[in-house]
């Protein structure tokens, strides 16, 4: 008998709340609840148009457009062919894989690459989400442990140049510019007499007050990583004011912070985001973009990340009320899209 391992997903319940402006009614598959199905009102008392969603993903990208999204590599490979900056890196698989399908672009192949880049330089899954196995590795050794940590979850992964900047999502509905905020990664600051281990547990505490669900892993491999390439252990006591990063990446739902910039976003960052998107073949996209400056300038130095069929605003919306505000009037622009 399986377990029954129900999560707490923003999308369900928020749909629930807005349908109704509609007309509409949201029915959420109970045991799991990350699977539900949306009716519209239709003529005489009947039910009209139904759609679906599961996770963060609704029924409103092309599917053919979605799952390249999903797909770093294929992703990239398209937006370089239609003239947009990326990062450069390349896709190498497991050798369990490379085997199977008769490739030579194995663990080894991978390392020559991350040679040729010069170190250090970011490995991660092809296919992740939420940060989750990525890393930032400065030599052989920590190449080949982290490829292998992600080969284990994984069959592709990325190795790619080390970009610098300021860490932005932007996301895009139908044209339009919805919001856009940036990223900073997990971080604590010091006060001179506590460790890192009891800043982080006084963070999730701050985290929970806050009715944020992120939940801060002490033995996640990545923080031990970080940490260990500053000198440092979670038993370190930073001095007062030092501020300590503890992931290489900045989303949200591993403990990253949002500052919103949907307001002074520079209009030449707002176009280029959509762009993006509609050369994609997506209505809603979330653009995650690195930039040498700031996103309220005129664009000049800058990589496309990533580009999201499903961003999911969960952690977003945790952020103020201004900000939840602005979810709840994207999903109901979503709703009314879904229902022609």
């Amino acid at each position: 008998m399986r377990k029954n391992a129900k999560e707490s997903l923003l999308l369900p319940q928020l749909l629930k709340k807005i349908a109704p402006r509609l007309g509409a009614k949201v029915y959420v598959e109970p045991e799991w609840g990350i699977a539900g199905q949306i009716v519209f009102p239709g003529r005489a008392g009947k039910d009209g148009t139904k759609r679906y969603f599961r996770y963060n993903t609704l029924d409103l990208n092309p599917v053919g457009a979605s799952d390249i999204a999903k797909d770093k590599d294929y992703a990239d490979f398209f937006m370089r062919k239609m003239g947009y900056k990326t990062v450069r890196g390349k896709a190498f698989y497991s050798d369990a894989w490379s085997k199977l399908i008769g490739s030579k672009r194995n663990i080894d192949a991978a390392y020559t690459y991350a040679r040729k880049l010069g170190f250090p330089v970011v490995v991660k899954p092809n296919s992740g989400s939420h940060g989750e196995g990525v890393f930032l590795v400065q030599n052989k050794k920590q190449f080949y442990k982290a490829m292998r940590f992600i080969f284990k979850e994984s069959r592709v992964a990325l190795v790619q140049r080390v970009v610098y900047g300021r860490d932005y999502r932007i996301v895009v509905l139908d044209n339009q510019v919805i919001s856009a905020y940036e990223r900073i990664p997990l971080s604590v600051v010091g006060d001179g007499l506590s460790s890192i281990t009891k800043l982080l547990k006084r963070k999730q505490k701050g985290f929970r007050a806050g009715s944020r669900d992120t939940n801060i892993r002490l033995d996640d491999m990545r923080i031990a990583h970080k940490l260990g390439m500053q000198n440092l252990a979670l038993r370190s006591v930073p001095e007062r004011g030092k501020r300590i990063y503890l992931l290489d990446n900045a989303n949200l739902s591993s403990g990253g912070e949002a500052v919103d910039v949907t307001k002074p976003i520079h209009s030449d960052f707002k176009k280029l985001a959509v762009r993006l998107t509609r050369d994609m073949g997506l209505r809603l996209s979330g653009v995650d973009i690195m930039v040498d400056g700031d996103i309220r300038q005129k664009p000049k130095k800058y990589w496309i990340l990533e580009v999201n069929a499903a961003p999911g605003l969960d952690h977003y919306i945790q952020t103020g009320a201004a900000q939840q505000k602005i979810v709840e009037n994207l999903y109901l622009k979503v709703l009314k899209s879904l229902a022609k």
